[in-house]
């Protein structure tokens, strides 16, 4: 229930965290959602019924998303072109692997049969170090580099003549750089492109198998005789390998058409987790684990590169925002999908191998969508 809560939040939020982004700019985002996110830390830490928890969750969710994803991506998109998909797998890459030291360190401070922290003084900690660290990250963040003379990509305004027909962010004195150039599209003409729908439901679908593999796979390695501690390792290891490929994806999405990229990365991830439906061994799930994680790590940033490469800049913010309410939606069934399978069927196969097969049918759907032609939008 607390996990449906922060789907529909998302959905409800989502184009009005876009909104604001575009509006008041990242940086006051991540001051706002830092901010909330410490007080729903508070609000956790205070915990004493039910009804509590749902609320400090949702609270925690709505801080995390004001300075998360929609932000954070949108200040990556006004900083980068030519090299949008390589910043953004970085940016992937150092928050996974920020989740990846985090996460056990939580677990210690909680563990239940230690005498430690305990989970509700961990929750004050994290609260305090939240609203903490607010206002330090508010003043080194930078919204536009047109805020300091620059260009995308670290280039520098020069004095040329660009065509009236051309949105022209500028040119670069820098030798042998290519030039800057983008066409920015405003948010309903995104809308009226069917690469939008095509992306924003593709990454849905690409989506759905991720939630319901983190979900459920405890399970399904019970069910087929593997014990807790193997569990862990599988999910180590795709955590591991899904942290190191968004950097390799991002260099990928620079230099080959991104959407083929994004397909490639795709189909690797489907194919992946219908070796895992099918996984007696151990070896087999070692195999699913670095799989996923090439496909699931490698696709991550290029499904939102695309967006900033296609529509441009100036209403990335609401254009990714508004593109997050199908996301959600997929998500939020994902999983209770994949329970309601194993329930009726006593086995997580069919479920497993549907979910794999709308995975790569997102695939398909981002292969389809071709980058918008402003000229046939206005005309």
């Amino acid at each position: 229930m607390a996990f449906a809560f922060t789907r529909i939040e998302g959905g409800i939020m989502g184009p009005i965290e876009g909104y604001l982004t575009d509006r008041v700019g990242a940086k006051r985002m991540v001051l706002i959602g830092l901010i909330v996110l410490g007080i729903g830390f508070l609000i956790f830490w205070q915990v004493k019924h039910l009804w509590m928890f749902y609320f400090a969750f949702v609270i925690m969710s709505l801080g995390h998303s004001l300075c998360g994803w929609v932000p954070v991506t949108t200040l990556l998109n006004n900083w980068f072109i030519r090299h949008r998909a390589k910043a953004m797998g970085w940016s992937n890459t150092f928050s996974r692997f920020g989740g990846l030291l985090l996460v056990p360190a939580i677990a210690w401070a909680i563990n239940p049969d230690k005498d430690r922290l305990g989970w509700d003084i961990t929750a004050l900690v994290l609260g305090i170090f939240s609203i903490a660290v607010a206002v330090p990250l508010y003043k080194v963040i930078r919204n536009k580099p047109e805020e300091y003379g620059l260009l995308p990509d670290g280039l520098v305004h020069t004095k040329i003549d660009v065509p009236s027909a051309s949105r022209t962010l500028g040119k670069a004195d820098v030798g042998s750089r290519e030039l800057v150039d983008t066409s920015d599209l405003t948010t309903a003409q995104a809308l009226k492109t069917l690469a939008f729908w095509l992306i924003s439901v593709g990454h849905g679908l690409t989506s759905m198998v991720i939630i319901a593999i983190m979900a459920h796979l405890g399970l399904f390695m019970s069910d087929s005789g593997f014990d807790i501690q193997t569990t862990a390792w599988v999910v180590s290891v795709y955590t591991f390998v899904a942290m190191m490929f968004p950097v390799i994806g991002g260099y990928v999405g620079d230099r080959i058409p991104i959407r083929i990229a994004i397909f490639i990365f795709t189909s690797i991830q489907a194919f992946s987790v219908v070796i895992l439906t099918f996984a007696h061994t151990l070896t087999m799930l070692y195999l699913f684990a670095v799989l996923f994680g090439i496909g699931f790590g490698g696709r991550s940033p290029l499904t939102t590169a695309i967006r900033g490469d296609y529509f441009g800049r100036k209403s990335f913010g609401k254009i990714l925002g508004i593109s997050t309410v199908p996301l959600n939606i997929l998500l939020l069934v994902a999983a209770p999908f994949a329970g309601y399978m194993y329930d009726t069927q006593g086995s997580y196969t069919s479920a497993f191998l549907i979910l794999a097969a709308l995975s790569f049918i997102g695939g398909v759907f981002f292969l389809l969508a071709k980058k918008p032609d402003l000229s046939v939008i206005n005309s």
